[in-house]
């Protein structure tokens, strides 16, 4: 899975040239001046030529926008080199291994924070603006690849992605059937796809569906098979209710605009995300709202 993420989402060929036999987990956590463990953190290395010197990669997964990920990625960074010099792993002549930082990003809206935390600290005159730190790291965000861009990589990453974005029942059903041809001789590797495709089935709102227990491809297949018809009529069902939240939004910014002029955009980001339940309340109060602050609370243009 890591081998197929660099080799399919990271534009490099020198990387792309490595032996991915090598690669191994690296075990541990690092602790913050604070005393919370970093257990979470997933740290891979690799071996390059034939010399036992490492490119470490930390990969962080992450599914909201953060607009200090820069600057979280360069502690985890530093945490991790602290690790290395304590446990003498550093390399022979006592320099630092390099390390590439990745986050990979599976939530909704497309990433907009900064990406370095240079780009974190507003410009400074003289002297001062040399001294400016930059610590960068590389952005998987799934949202960037259209769906048929990621089926024309015959990679396990791009279709984990694939899974991720929301889907109808059958299209879930033909990444089953290609996940169990790749795999046939990796029966861990299913056992693993399974089991995470199972939580994801049910943790995911577009899909809300609750599965047992399951131990390969072939099983889970089966029993979404054996409940298709069910999942696609409340696949169905839950489309028509979103069209409907949507026919109510716009007919609640049509209103807004007449009464009170131009929407502030905060406002509108509150409409966007409420409930049914909420914007039929707002529905409700409209017209009897002297200002878009009886609706919304104070508001920012």
């Amino acid at each position: 899975m890591v081998r197929d993420l660099i080799i399919g989402f990271v534009p490099d060929a020198w990387l792309h040239s490595l032996d991915y036999k090598t690669l191994e987990r690296v075990e541990g956590s690092y602790i913050t001046e604070d005393f919370r463990g970093r257990a979470d953190d997933i740290v891979w290395r690799i071996k390059l030529g034939n010399e036992w010197v490492y490119l470490y990669l930390l990969i962080e997964f992450q599914s909201t926008v953060d607009k200090y990920m820069a600057l979280r990625m360069m502690v985890y960074q530093g945490l991790l080199y602290q690790d290395l010099i304590k446990q003498g792993t550093v390399l022979s002549d006592g320099r630092l291994p390099p390390v590439l930082p990745i986050v990979l990003y599976n939530g909704s809206q497309r990433w907009t924070a900064a990406t370095d935390v240079f780009d974190l600290i507003p410009p400074v005159p003289g002297l001062v603006e040399q001294f400016k730190p930059r610590a960068a790291f590389l952005l998987v965000d799934e949202n960037a690849y259209t769906d048929s861009e990621l089926a024309s990589l015959k990679n396990l990453v791009a279709t984990v992605f694939r899974i991720e974005h929301p889907a109808d029942p059958e299209s879930i059903q033909g990444l089953l059937r290609l996940l169990e041809d790749w795999l046939v001789d990796r029966p861990d590797l299913q056992r693993m796809i399974a089991r995470w495709m199972r939580a994801t089935l049910m943790r995911k709102p577009e899909y809300r569906i609750l599965l047992p227990e399951v131990e390969n491809l072939q099983g889970l297949r089966i029993m979404l098979s054996e409940q298709l018809e069910v999942w696609a009529r409340q696949y169905e069902a839950r489309g028509e209710a979103r069209g409907e939240v949507r026919g109510e939004i716009m007919a609640l910014q049509k209103l807004l605009s007449k009464r009170f002029g131009v929407i502030p955009n905060d406002v509108l980001a509150k409409i966007s995300s409420a409930s049914q339940e909420q914007v039929d309340s707002w529905l409700d109060q409209v017209l009897d709202a002297g200002s878009l602050g009886d609706l919304f609370g104070p508001t920012t243009h």
